[in-house]
């Protein structure tokens, strides 16, 4: 199975705030609104971020905005939606190009391909790493956070990895540290601080080495 599969039944706080287009002109509408929303995040931060900034940027009226969006919440929760698919999509195909699967180097993969995103998406990493003090993106970070735990749990044991009894509490955490070191990590530094990040790497791997079957600490062919 591949981790990190988003479900597509279970509706997400931002995808229940919106309506989804379904005419082609209105989707290219929505993603106008969504690019031009990205770059004033990128520009001003969050704060920024309003549904008349955006009417004006995009030269529409504001109405326009409204008429896919209740608010700036589902803006930002849209944009996360989007980032966080890409960032997913990142994940599985980083851990399918591996030739040698553990717990290392699924641990060390699947924060690498967090970290690529983040570079190509300055307005990701200003929403989800420095903008959860929004409390719909705070929440939506950690339904993301446990159902990544959920699915690279399911992965790690039906690969061989990891002890079948293995908790989904333990998996949980170790995404929660993870995700923790991100915004440390970018709290300051567009770039992330790579000491933070490795250190990072090093120890939700040792942690989760506790519940690695001889497998997943010796590692086996992908």
């Amino acid at each position: 199975m591949a981790p990190v599969t988003p479900s597509s039944t279970t509706p997400t706080p931002g995808s229940v705030r919106r309506r989804v287009p379904t005419q082609m002109r209105s989707r290219e509408r929505v993603e106008k609104i969504l690019d031009v929303a990205s770059h004033i995040v990128v520009s001003g931060g969050v704060e920024a971020l309003t549904t008349r900034s955006i009417a004006e940027a995009a030269e529409i009226p504001v109405a326009s905005v409204y008429q896919y969006f209740a608010d700036r919440d589902a803006i930002l929760l849209a944009l996360v939606e989007r980032d966080t698919e890409e960032m997913d999509e990142q994940v599985r195909t980083d851990l399918g190009a591996l030739t040698t699967l553990s717990i290392a180097s699924l641990v060390e993969t699947t924060m690498r391909a967090y970290t690529a995103v983040y570079a190509r998406r300055p307005d990701f990493l200003e929403i989800w790493v420095r903008g959860r003090s929004n409390s719909a993106v705070n929440d939506f970070g950690r339904q993301h956070n446990r159902r990544t735990a959920a699915e690279l749990r399911e992965f790690a044991i039906a690969a061989g990895l990891a002890k079948p009894e293995t908790p989904l509490a333990a998996t949980e955490l170790a995404v929660e540290i993870g995700d923790r070191v991100f915004q440390l990590a970018y709290e300051t530094d567009s770039e992330g601080d790579e000491f933070l990040i490795n250190q990072g790497i090093a120890m939700v791997t040792a942690y989760l080495l506790n519940y690695a079957t001889p497998a997943g600490i010796e590692g086996v062919s992908a």
